[in-house]
């Protein structure tokens, strides 16, 4: 549970200061607000992306069988969740009381639609860095396993000629 948990607060914490700071550089620059979201949206991405990353690698090499990985599928989906949820009531709560670059809406579509989006946002990514990563680390071991075997078959090549010069 703690691991979801973790996740989904800082991940939560994180879109909710990308969102606000948005908002106030809305009321600054109103003409650069597309580019503000987009830059706000591309580092959600990317945080989501490698940490997603870190997880895959590490669980890759903690579980070298791939029928032994954690389930990191629902813990990232629990954690894009309460990112998610934390995300749009401080927001909310923000955007109405303080920020108002951060644009009014309704609270059952701030819920509904907000909540999903930002799941998704944090979600995908983190999935596809966890993906990647454990590719990254299949891909070392089969390369160190490969390897071996190479040295191997050098070693056991070396017995044979070095066997056959001895008669």
């Amino acid at each position: 549970m703690i691991s979801w948990l973790l996740r989904g607060l800082v991940m939560g914490a994180f879109v909710t200061a990308a969102w606000i700071l948005v908002g106030v550089l809305m009321e600054s620059s109103a003409t650069m607000g597309t580019t503000w979201r987009i830059i706000a949206l591309a580092l959600i991405v990317l945080f989501a992306l490698i940490w997603g990353g870190f997880d895959g690698i590490r669980d890759a090499r903690a579980n070298p069988d791939p029928d032994d990985y954690a389930d990191l599928t629902m813990v990232w989906l629990k954690a894009g969740f309460l990112a998610a949820a934390i995300a749009v009531v401080v927001g909310w709560i923000v955007g109405t009381t303080l920020v108002a670059g951060m644009g009014p809406r309704p609270i059952f579509v701030s819920l509904t639609a907000g909540i999903s989006f930002l799941t998704l946002l944090v979600y995908i990514p983190a999935f596809v860095g966890v993906s990647v990563g454990r590719w990254l680390v299949r891909r070392e071991q089969s390369k160190g396993a490969q390897t071996w075997d190479d040295e191997a078959e050098a070693v056991g090549e070396e017995a044979d000629y070095s066997a056959a010069t001895a008669e």
